[in-house]
């Protein structure tokens, strides 16, 4: 009997975002053929906001097209990025 393990990787980050600390939620989605993450966070008011990031042709994480997000969520996609690319280099 053969047994396979797929890690589930998961993890939370604190990053500036919109002019305050925000936790921002990440989880690979094993499923896709290219590496994806589901990332959510909440706005001023407590409303969820759900977005995915992908691997794009020049390894960078970049958010999937036709999302509609606040301003201050693209703007710190570097961010967001480098936390992804942490996690995925040093898993905590």
């Amino acid at each position: 009997m053969h047994v396979s393990f797929i890690k589930v990787v998961h993890f939370t980050r604190l990053i500036k975002a919109g002019g305050r600390l925000r936790e921002f939620n990440f989880r690979k989605i094993r499923d896709a053929e290219i590496g994806t993450f589901t990332v959510d966070t909440v706005d001023d008011r407590g409303n969820r906001i759900l977005f995915r990031m992908q691997k794009s042709s020049n390894n960078h994480w970049a958010f999937l097209p036709q999302q509609v997000l606040p301003k201050w969520v693209p703007e710190n996609e570097t961010q967001l990025h480098d936390a992804i690319e942490d996690e995925l280099q040093h898993p905590s």
